[in-house]
């Protein structure tokens, strides 16, 4: 167990050199349906489930953010993915991995089962899955941190949604000491996380248009 979360706490010296891009949601949701674009979502998602280290900082944006534009996701409410949630609470990794593997084929992109899944291979000692989800999950993670330094409202980091927002929290290293605060913002909700005179801007996606 130890190593997981030792090589998640390794994607922040990763991250810190990443170049940051402004996000364009409407070109996003225009390429990923496009079949002859280069950011079309099944040539995306082909390379992500295969070698997802060669996906480049644009092509992890255009995966990760273009969740806001699909409508085959798997929701935290669904029952699936509590009977998942529970299998995981009750320390049943096989069944874990067994569950887990049909939502991550409806879902692959989505944190919160890669992270069940990681947990799961990692207490059987499947390394090769282990690395395969957890370089899938860097993938995804450091499309959050291309998105802004967090340091203002105007590049406050952009996630989807809260559960990834949290996720986000922890490889910040950002623990309870922080307060948080929120108000609305255009196309979310912006938070910030306060601790003494240190500030940190995420912004929940709401995308309306």
């Amino acid at each position: 167990m130890q190593r997981l979360f030792f090589l998640l706490l390794l994607l922040l010296s990763i991250f810190g050199f990443a170049q940051k891009s402004k996000i364009d949601f409407k070109a996003i949701e225009k390429d990923l349906k496009n079949s002859k674009s280069e950011y079309n979502y099944d040539k995306l998602i082909f390379k992500y489930k295969g070698y997802p280290k060669s996906l480049d900082s644009i092509e992890a944006q255009y995966l990760y953010y273009g969740r806001n534009f699909r409508k085959d996701l798997v929701s935290t409410t669904d029952e699936d993915f509590k009977n998942l949630a529970e299998a995981f609470k009750n320390s049943n990794f096989e069944d874990c991995i067994k569950q887990g593997k049909i939502l991550y084929a409806t879902d692959p992109t989505n944190l919160d089962i890669l992270l069940i899944l990681l947990k799961a291979y990692d207490f059987q000692k499947d390394g090769n899955n282990f690395i395969h989800h957890l370089n899938q999950f860097r993938t995804i993670t450091e499309a959050i941190r291309n998105s802004g330094d967090g340091k203002t409202e105007k590049t406050a980091y952009l996630v989807n949604t809260v559960g990834d927002e949290y996720i986000l929290l922890n490889i910040l290293n950002l623990g309870k000491e922080y307060t948080r605060g929120s108000k609305s913002a255009k196309d979310g909700i912006l938070d910030v996380w306060e601790k003494d005179s240190d500030r940190v801007y995420i912004k929940v996606l709401y995308i309306d248009y």
